[in-house]
C-alpha cells in the first residue's frame, strides 16, 4: 500500500476499512481479517495494524469476539457513513467551493459533471 505522509499510516489503514465497508465487502456481523492479516497485507508493523482496530472499536465500527477475531458491528456500515459524510462536508466540501469559486465553476457544472460520471461507472457495471 502506497501511503500518504501527511496522514498517520494507522489512519490510512481506517480508510481502507471504511471503503471496504462502504462497498459492503464487509458485512455488519461478518468476521473482517485479523491484525496480522491486515499487517500483511498493508506492509505495516502489527502495532500499526493493532492502533487501527483499536481506533475502529472506540468508533465502535468492529468489535472483538475474544479468541474469534474481530467483526463488522451491528450498525457499523451506518456508522461508518456518518462518519465519512461528515468528513467530507467538513474537511473536503470548504476546499472544494473554494476551488469552484476561484475557478469560476458553477453548480450545474459540477452536476453535469456529476452526472457524467455516475453514467460511466452504470456503463461499467453492466
Amino acid at each position: 500500500m502506497d501511503f500518504d505522509n501527511s496522514k498517520p499510516i494507522y489512519l490510512q489503514i481506517v480508510d481502507v476499512f471504511y471503503e471496504n465497508i462502504l462497498v459492503k465487502k464487509w458485512q455488519e456481523n461478518e468476521r473482517i481479517p485479523s491484525v496480522r492479516e491486515i499487517a500483511v497485507m498493508v506492509e505495516v508493523n502489527p502495532n500499526t495494524a493493532i492502533r487501527a482496530f483499536t481506533y475502529l472499536q472506540e468508533q465502535e465500527v468492529i468489535y472483538n469476539k475474544r479468541g474469534i477475531g474481530y467483526f463488522v458491528s451491528e450498525n457499523g456500515y451506518n456508522k461508518v457513513l456518518d462518519i465519512k459524510r461528515k468528513e467530507f462536508m467538513e474537511d473536503l466540501l470548504p476546499d472544494i467551493f473554494k476551488k469552484m469559486r476561484l475557478l469560476d465553476i458553477n453548480f450545474e457544472e459540477v452536476k453535469d459533471s456529476f452526472n457524467q460520471y455516475l453514467n460511466n461507472i452504470d456503463h461499467e457495471n453492466k
